[in-house]
């Protein structure tokens, strides 16, 4: 999932760096702004999401 999301925020010339976390959690900022929480979502994202996220 974090492999595919580099991808796709690459493609869009963002600066990606990815953290390692505990307990499961996955979440997804962009300029400080939270996009995503699997934490508070219970779910990964899916593909479409991602990509949304991303600008496509």
């Amino acid at each position: 999932m974090a492999l595919r999301a580099r991808k796709w925020f690459d493609a869009k010339s963002a600066d990606v760096t990815l953290i390692k976390g505990g307990g499961g959690v996955f979440e997804v900022t962009v300029n400080g702004t939270l996009l995503f929480s699997k934490k508070q979502l219970g779910r990964f994202p899916t593909d479409d999401e991602l990509q949304g996220m991303a600008g496509d």
